[in-house]
């Protein structure tokens, strides 16, 4: 996919992975809609980013783990432009839930925003691409559902989901629309880590080194372009998964 002058979603677009992501693909010369839910802040200095780069770009707020608002975003886009081409499904929520301390509320919260976003923009958003000609999905997945960390068995459960919802789509919306999916391993620490932390993640790879929001980023570009390519869950971890046995 040629991306100079097409439409692209991207949700969680405001911070980390979602903002490099998003930049990357104005670069390439897509327009580009911006979603955040509460990083009102940090969205619009992404979105000057954005224009910096030669390129439109429309912010849209929304709470992704409520159906109607998330369809609303997808509509939002399609209407700003009057065609959609990509949709990238970073946005998602990480906590850890020790089991027999995992609440109702902390399922949901899990659940709603990382499975249910996702699956209802694309629903959503497939009628829009086929109108437009066809176009690309990719949504995010983990590492961690090969290697099963301790302690974070609801929000693994959801990245699991999210690998047979690329499945399943890529089969649902061929040959239009291709569907894949990232699955990032140490790539972007956790905000306030230590330089202890950094060096077990990058001893934790075979490539004994942490991979940086660009390892992240050309996947996902290689994903949205390549057209004889759907159906796939790219690992992203620097051979995490072999290291640790997976």
């Amino acid at each position: 996919m040629d991306l100079q002058g097409k439409v692209a979603l991207v949700t969680g677009g405001a911070r980390r992975l979602g903002r490099a992501v998003a930049l990357k693909l104005a670069e390439a010369g897509a327009n580009i809609a911006l979603h955040y839910y509460t990083s009102e802040c940090e969205a619009v200095a992404t979105a000057e980013e954005i224009r910096r780069r030669g390129v439109e770009v429309v912010l849209i707020q929304g709470n992704l783990a409520n159906v109607a608002e998330a369809e609303r975003v997808v509509a939002e886009t399609a209407s700003a432009w009057g065609r959609l081409d990509v949709l990238i499904n970073n946005a998602s929520v990480f906590f850890e839930t020790p089991f027999g301390t995992v609440t109702e509320e902390q399922w949901n919260l899990l659940f709603d925003t990382n499975l249910k976003g996702p699956f209802f923009c694309a629903q959503r958003a497939a009628p829009e691409m086929r109108k437009s000609g066809g176009g690309a999905i990719v949504n995010f997945a983990d590492t961690g559902i090969y290697i099963h960390w301790r302690g974070y068995l609801p929000y693994l459960m959801t990245k699991a989901a999210i690998a047979e919802m690329t499945y399943g789509l890529a089969k649902e919306l061929a040959p239009e629309i291709r569907v894949n999916a990232v699955a990032p391993g140490p790539v972007l620490l956790p905000d306030g880590h230590t330089p202890e932390e950094r060096e077990r993640f990058a001893r934790d790879t075979l490539l004994q080194r942490i991979g940086g929001e660009n390892a992240i980023v050309d996947a996902v570009l290689y994903l949205v372009q390549a057209d004889f390519v759907t159906g796939v869950i790219l690992p992203v971890d620097g051979g995490q998964r072999w290291k640790r046995g997976g």
